[in-house]
């Protein structure tokens, strides 16, 4: 039986496993994709994490990978099932396999949320994608819509316009939501051109993508459609086990304990205010020194 189980190897579980190792604990790192699979890897640059003024999403999750192994953190390559308790801890179901452990910490992230329009399913890796770092190559010299208006679609329809001919940002608001420095990279961008208080209704093509409708009944002509409207929690596998809210995220505060006794929560699927990389980080050693109390109870 371990002592600790981290469910997650984004920026939170690597935290979280760092500290861990340092702890002394016999821990597992469970995650089918780590680090390569976290959000963080497919972000193109990161700016705002102390101590890296501009790197790549990617080395920067290496680094937290690289730092967790080198005091000891061991990785498993499964995915959580399902969790039931114990008469001395908790049996995690995994995807091959089921794992006895006293304490657990909950970080499996968030995915990109869909907007549930007609078109959206059927042309999803025909046109729509949720990640201008991993497709957008695949539309050099063409022209695309963003959807949305928060720090991901600004920095989304930044980046395609090094690629694209031309870019739509669509914002279904009045004004950007973004932070400020974002928006003036965006703005210094010649090719592309923000549709305010716009709604995309509908997806339409025949092989691929060929345009969009909006909800004053214009079609706007694109070749693809980058999706950037917000994220979901990973929770599925946790829901009725742990209390969660109303849309998904893991309920605590910022001693990331959850409902459920011995049971931890990190990074973007729990209640907080600000979901950043640096948050995540904290949640990760928080959630550690709360294990270890619960350890010595």
């Amino acid at each position: 039986m371990y002592d600790l189980v981290i469910v997650g190897g984004g920026a939170a579980g690597l935290t979280a496993a760092l500290y861990a190792s340092r702890s002394g604990l016999d821990c597992i790192v469970l995650d089918p994709a780590s680090p390569e699979g976290s959000s963080i890897a497919l972000t193109d640059a990161v700016e705002n994490y102390t101590g890296f003024s501009d790197i790549a999403g990617f080395d920067l999750i290496q680094h937290f990978y690289s730092h967790a192994k080198s005091f000891g953190a061991n990785f498993v390559r499964q995915s959580l099932v399902g969790i039931r308790k114990n008469y001395d801890g908790f049996i995690l179901e995994c995807s091959d396999s089921e794992v006895k452990t006293k304490s657990v910490i909950l970080c499996m992230g968030a995915t990109h949320k869909k907007l549930g329009i007609d078109g959206e399913n059927k042309f999803e890796g025909r046109g729509v994608s949720y990640c201008a770092v991993c497709d957008g190559y695949f539309f050099k010299d063409k022209t695309v819509a963003v959807i949305g208006g928060g720090n991901t679609a600004v920095t989304e329809a930044t980046y395609l316009s090094h690629i694209c001919k031309r870019v739509f940002l669509i914002h279904r608001g009045d004004a950007l939501k973004a932070d400020r420095v974002l928006v003036q990279k965006l703005e210094k961008s010649g090719n592309v051109k923000i549709l305010y208080n716009t709604n995309v209704v509908k997806i339409d093509g025949d092989e691929k993508v060929k345009s969009v409708t909006l909800d004053n009944e214009k079609i706007l002509k694109t070749d693809g459609v980058f999706v950037a409207v917000g994220l979901e929690p990973r929770t599925e596998c946790v829901k009725g086990f742990v209390k969660t809210d109303d849309n998904g995220y893991v309920i605590a505060d910022e001693t990331c304990q959850t409902s459920v006794s011995g049971i931890f929560v990190a990074g973007d699927i729990r209640t907080k205010n600000l979901r950043q990389i640096i948050t995540a980080c904290c949640d990760g050693a928080n959630s550690v020194y709360g294990i270890n109390k619960f350890l010595k109870l």
